[in-house]
Formats: structure tokens, C-alpha cells, sequence
């Protein structure tokens, strides 16, 4: 059996931590396809595949509403706060306040996000940036990407000097060659609630929602916390 899941970028880290033993308990292949939350809002509309999503509680409320998940198999995993980053062994920036994220940010000479009109934290950041006066000052120096892991990935690998992301902090945690500076400061800061959800017309409904009570029980929530979810 094969479980199609679309999940946002943020839950990466658990579902990959808790794939393997999922598998063989239930002899079935989880195939995870991860990415900005409205692409995969936009792929499960699409009538692609799926059994269950990870996605931000306010789509799965608009999806369930719609018809195309389970109501009452949503399950929340927690919360994530969208953070900074810098390559690993960079010295930390200065993001105490507003002030102090905008210098840094108007001071680097690369900017790493997940795309900003389609993932959570992207569309956060693109506001954030404006709520600066900052967006066309930094319009050359930012690169986008899918979700927030390509985009540290990308990061970590990037030549130069001066080189900050943001992004969702379990897609900081969980990319090599990045290290977490802090959450975004007070009055500029994100907190999402991600949710898991069987799908409405799931190949493998019973599956799904095991995977759902697997990824939201108890047992999880210290590799929950561990990759950045406040419980």
C-alpha cells in the first residue's frame, strides 16, 4: 500500500522521523510530497492524489469547509513560530526588535525564502518587508524558493558573506549547514498551527488517519518539540 501525503515544508522534519517506523508497523510506503502550503492546497484541488495533508489550520478550516477533508479527522501538531537564520558558523545578526531586524536585513547581501506568495512563511516575510519599506530596497537581493527547506539548503550552499533566511524555524532546524538566530522580534513575528487531515476521497482512508493519530499523539510530541513545534 501507498499513502500519498501533501504537507507544508514546516512538518518535514516529523514526518520523516516517524516514516520508518510508521512503515513497518503498518507494511505500507509513505510518499510525502512537501512544499509551500498553497501548492499543495492548490495539487489536492488539482484532484493529484492524496490520503492526507499537513497543512496551516486556517486551509484545512477552509478545505474541510469545502468539502475535501474529514472533519473530524483533523488533528493539530503544534505550533510554529517563523524565525532567522544565518550559515552555519556566520555570527549571529541583531533581531531584537524592529529596528534592529530591518538594519539587518537592509545590511545583507542575500535574502533566502520560501516563496512568497504561496508558503506561509513567505507571504508573512513579503509583509514584513513591506511593513519595513524594504521591499523594493531588497527586491535584487532575495531568493525565492518553493518552501523554506530548499531555501536553506540553498543558503547553506551559497557563496559570500552577509547571507540571512527566514523562514518557518523547523525548516531552519532541520537544514544542515544553517543555524537558528531567533524567532522574527515582537510586533513582526508569525505563529502558525499545523494541522493534519484525511482527505475527502482518500485511496486509503484508514491508513490516513493513522498516520493522522501517529503524527499527532502523545508519543510524537517530543520530536515535535525537538524540531520546533511548541505543544
Amino acid at each position: 500500500m501507498e499513502l500519498h501525503l501533501f504537507s507544508g515544508g514546516a512538518a518535514q522534519a516529523v514526518v520523516n522521523g516517524l516514516r520508518p517506523a510508521f512503515e513497518a508497523a503498518q507494511a505500507c510506503t509513505l510518499a510525502p510530497t512537501f512544499g509551500a502550503v498553497g501548492a499543495m492546497r492548490d495539487k489536492l484541488l488539482a484532484g493529484d492524489p492524496c490520503d492526507l495533508v499537513i497543512l496551516s489550520q486556517a486551509l484545512v478550516d477552509g478545505l474541510t469547509g469545502q468539502g475535501h477533508l474529514l472533519a473530524d479527522s483533523a488533528r493539530p501538531l503544534g505550533r510554529v513560530e517563523t524565525g532567522v537564520a544565518v550559515r552555519a558558523g556566520s555570527p549571529p545578526v541583531d533581531i531584537r526588535d524592529g529596528d534592529a531586524l530591518g538594519a539587518a536585513l537592509r545590511a545583507c547581501t542575500g535574502l533566502y525564502v520560501p516563496h512568497l506568495t504561496q508558503s506561509t512563511a513567505g507571504i508573512h516575510i513579503a509583509g514584513v518587508l513591506e511593513k519595513l519599506g524594504l521591499t523594493s530596497v531588497l527586491a535584487d537581493r532575495i531568493h525565492e524558493y518553493p518552501n523554506g527547506n530548499a531555501a536553506m539548503a540553498a543558503m547553506a550552499k551559497a557563496d559570500g558573506h552577509g547571507l540571512i533566511g527566514c523562514t518557518q524555524v523547523t525548516e531552519i532546524r532541520y537544514t544542515p549547514g544553517v543555524s537558528l538566530v531567533g524567532n522574527l522580534p515582537s510586533g513582526y513575528g508569525l505563529s502558525t498551527i499545523y494541522t493534519a487531515a484525511v482527505c475527502t476521497h482518500a485511496a486509503e482512508p484508514a491508513l490516513a488517519g493513522a498516520f493522522v493519530r501517529v503524527l499527532s499523539e502523545p508519543a510524537s510530541a517530543s520530536l515535535r518539540k525537538a524540531s520546533g513545534f511548541d505543544i
